[in-house]
């Protein structure tokens, strides 16, 4: 499914300011993130929630695929059982074929 992929894709691009901004060592840390603008803050932010939403849509996709492919192979299965008793009631009945 090509879908899945793009969507991948574009979580790690979006998420990848987050990465960026992300400093070498813990005790950095905490002096680092009082220097981020306010904007790279709410830029981070509606990055995450973004990712978030594409990955729930994601899993949702993914669970729909599921249950698509499980009714191909009940009608997959079904199709076979046909084909089956076809074939048991021609070899039943070869006088009644032209």
């Amino acid at each position: 499914m090509p879908v899945l992929p793009s969507l991948a894709v574009i979580g790690v691009l979006l998420g990848a300011p987050a990465w960026a901004a992300t400093p070498p060592s813990v005790a950095h840390a905490s002096s680092t993130a009082a220097q981020v603008p306010p904007t790279m803050r709410q830029r981070m932010q509606h990055d995450q929630v973004e990712v978030t939403r594409l990955q729930q849509e994601v899993a949702r996709q993914e669970s729909a695929s599921q249950r698509a492919s499980r009714q191909l192979e009940q009608q997959d299965a079904k199709i076979a059982e046909l084909r089956r008793q076809l074939s048991q009631l021609r070899a039943e009945s070869p006088a009644d074929q032209p």
